[in-house]
């Protein structure tokens, strides 16, 4: 391994990013900035900063455990090749990393962020934050880990809906305002959360084939690979249609309804994943796409509040 002037591996950093799949973190971010966004007065830039530190935190400690599982468990082993979007970082299996600093690292990215939810809740004079993100964290590891592994038993679309969605949205809401939960908050939450899970069902078509040797089921179960766009445009479906009704019910303003331009590029991602559902080569498009259109849509919402 090349090393740099001061004995620093040049692709540490590389790895590094890689290991904790950076790149994914807008899916938690962009949907906390926004219910931040939703109480209009008094921004609150201290609890801001200290729940974006937590949920950033979170998400991280939650990918490294899922390569942790996914390579104990052998579902990351079947194929060894590093696609960028969906099978995993591939460190483990390429030797670069050993099992054990994903678990460590998970636990130090914990660490960061229940120290920011210790702190919040001090401010905050509430011991109900605590509570929120016990739950949310028990649900980050065990979509991975035993013994429940929801991921493994198709709860785990569930979660990530639930976790991208309704929970940063309003959590970012109540690091706010103190208050939780509201009916609003849920409702401007699913956008984001169907979305997510469209991502991951994306990710999961060119997985399915090492998935069901290792007995790992996910949705893709249910219609095949062949079928699975069915399943992937009635996520984005739902997911612009929520916007239309936030705009009807006067959660959103008009201008938002210009985030529908964005349903393009997903609409091309599911003609990829319906031509060529066992080509992994090609569906590298279709789920980078998918976060193309997530990342889009969510910040012309995030505009429509700011403005």
């Amino acid at each position: 391994m090349a090393c740099g002037a001061r004995g620093i591996p040049r692709n540490s950093l590389k790895n590094l990013s890689r290991a904790l799949r950076l790149p994914f973190v807008t899916a938690s971010i962009l949907p906390f900035v926004f219910g931040s966004l939703l109480k209009q007065d008094n921004f609150l830039f201290l609890n801001f900063a200290l729940g974006l530190a937590a949920v950033v935190a979170t998400h991280l400690s939650a990918n490294l455990i899922n390569d942790y599982a996914d390579s104990r468990s052998g579902v990351d082993w079947q194929d060894r090749k590093f696609y960028g979007f969906f099978g995993g970082s591939k460190l483990i299996q390429e030797k670069v990393l050993p099992e054990e600093f994903y678990l460590n690292a998970a636990i130090i990215c914990f660490a960061v962020a229940g120290l920011s939810i210790l702190v919040l809740s001090l401010i905050l004079r509430s011991q109900l934050i605590i509570s929120l993100y016990l739950v949310i964290l028990s649900l980050s590891w065990l979509y991975s880990l035993k013994p429940l592994q929801f991921s493994y038993r198709r709860w785990g679309e569930i979660i990530i809906f639930l976790l991208f969605g309704p929970v940063p949205v309003m959590g970012g809401y109540f690091i706010q305002s103190g208050i939780f939960p509201t009916w609003e908050g849920f409702l401007l939450s699913l956008p984001f959360g169907f979305l997510t899970t469209a991502i991951l069902f994306a990710n999961e078509v060119p997985d399915y084939p090492q998935d069901e040797k290792a007995g790992k089921l996910t949705w893709i179960s249910f219609l095949g690979p062949g079928r699975s766009f069915l399943l992937y445009y009635l996520l984005i479906f739902l997911s612009f249609l929520f916007i239309v009704l936030n705009v009807a019910l006067g959660y959103l303003r008009v201008p938002a309804l210009l985030s529908l331009i964005f349903v393009f590029p997903a609409l091309k991602a599911g003609r990829i994943l319906k031509a060529y559902p066992q080509d992994k080569a090609r569906l590298v498009e279709s789920s980078r796409l998918t976060i193309l259109t997530h990342t889009l849509a969510g910040v012309a919402l995030i505009l429509t509040k700011l403005l």
